[in-house]
């Protein structure tokens, strides 16, 4: 359960968050080399920041690339996405990852990053791109007045009423409009996640829109029933398995959600956020639904890789919590965690821990011991007609859990909190 927080944008660089300031270098005699960066702040936070940073090749062909800069008021890389960025001091080193190793001449690459800032936060003098230092004019917007950003409503009272239907809905509108853009938040996964799985089933996902400001739109394409692997192929899964003891695929083709969210005129955009949270359904012994750890990784991989090379942003979320009592305990019930931590870490995703902070919601609202009577009290309220599904109340609740984290973690996409 979260507590409602204030969040109050500084006016410091606050110029910076609509604007870009772009550094670029002639060839030096007899050398094919050159450089122009763009560094734009995305959006701006009391002491966190969101940053894109765009390189371009004014040379030849580069098969491999570091770029470096140094941060003068103390700021921090604490998240980055599409480059593996390490800091030492003050010192930062952005190096390629696999997929976008090369840049042509006049190509870019582009990456993404959240970091952390105290007194300013000031964009860097200057760049340098394979040890080639990128200089020249800048450009900057002009300056925007500060923003709040007030908190989603708080979590449900720890010992709702059993004889009324709670009700709890975040702020009908935020205090001031936020700087920020306008965006597509994507929303991939399971029954827990979908808008419905049928009356009265409500996945968290249907009530997400409600945490965020009218610039942030809920695209949410969970279905019920689905591992990742038939979210992403639906019908080409078989039931037979192979040697390794996976599904078989009939067809390589995803499934048309995939496709619609891979399309460069539909789906996902620069700037745009995918949540994905899988792991309930996969764990089934049997084909079509099974998926093992290893497959697990790789199809959570290659989805995250897919956003990023688009430019969006990708968020892992581990499963939802079912409701499960160890006498008066809500406890742990749900597999694939390690995975989804270890892709996260292989590929610099920010990962939702969900599954904990589900369980541990259902324990500060003493869910347990229940008698298993879904119909009526806090837990009839909460749960839909199983211990794991949700009724309205409840993905409302779970939602906030999943906000909170969004600001608690300081990713970028706090900005578009209500």
């Amino acid at each position: 359960m979260f507590r409602r927080r204030a969040a109050t944008a500084i006016a410091a660089a606050v110029a910076a968050l609509t604007g870009a300031l772009t550094f670029a270098a002639a060839p030096s005699a007899g050398a094919a080399t050159g450089c122009a960066v763009t560094y734009r702040i995305t959006n701006q936070w009391t002491g966190g920041f969101g940053a894109d940073v765009t390189v371009t090749n004014l040379g030849d062909t580069i098969n491999g690339w570091t770029l470096t800069w140094t941060f003068s008021t103390g700021q921090q890389v604490t998240q980055a996405w599409n480059a593996a960025v390490t800091q030492t001091g003050a010192n930062v080193t952005a190096k390629n990852v696999d997929y976008n190793r090369t840049i042509p001449g006049n190509g870019s690459a582009n990456f993404g990053f959240n970091g952390s800032w105290s007194s300013a936060n000031p964009v860097p003098a200057s760049f340098a791109l394979n040890g080639v230092t990128c200089t020249g004019g800048v450009t900057s917007s002009p300056s925007a007045s500060p923003t709040r950003f007030p908190s989603p409503s708080p979590s449900p009272s720890p010992s709702p009423s059993p004889s009324a239907t709670p009700s709890a809905s975040p702020s009908a509108t935020p205090s001031t409009t936020p700087t920020p853009g306008k965006i597509t938040v994507w929303l991939a996964g399971d029954s827990t996640v979908a808008n419905s799985s049928g009356d009265p089933i409500v996945g968290w996902g249907r009530e997400l829109g409600q945490y965020l400001t009218a610039n942030a739109t809920v695209a949410n394409n969970a279905v019920g029933g689905r591992s990742i692997q038939t979210w992403l192929y639906e019908s080409a899964v078989t039931s037979s398995t192979n040697s390794s003891g996976e599904c078989v695929l009939s067809s390589t083709a995803y499934a048309a959600r995939w496709q619609s969210m891979l399309d460069a005129s539909t789906g996902m955009k620069a700037g745009d956020y995918l949540f994905i949270q899988f792991g309930i359904n996969d764990g089934s012994p049997t084909c079509p639904r099974h998926v093992g750890s290893a497959r697990y990784r790789e199809l959570l991989t290659a989805m995250v890789r897919a956003a990023k090379q688009r430019g969006a942003n990708p968020v892992l979320v581990t499963p939802v919590a079912a409701l499960t009592c160890s006498g008066s305990t809500a406890t742990p019930n749900r597999g694939y965690l390690t995975e989804t931590f270890d892709v996260g870490s292989a590929t610099g995703t920010p990962v939702i821990d969900l599954h904990k902070l589900s369980y541990t919601l259902y324990n500060s609202l003493r869910f347990c011991p229940y008698s298993g009577d879904y119909t009526s009290g806090p837990v009839g309220a909460f749960f839909a007609n199983d211990h794991t599904h949700f009724e309205a109340y409840g993905a409302r609740q779970i939602a906030g859990l999943v906000a909170g984290a969004v600001r608690d973690q300081r990713l970028g996409l706090a900005a578009y909190l209500r």
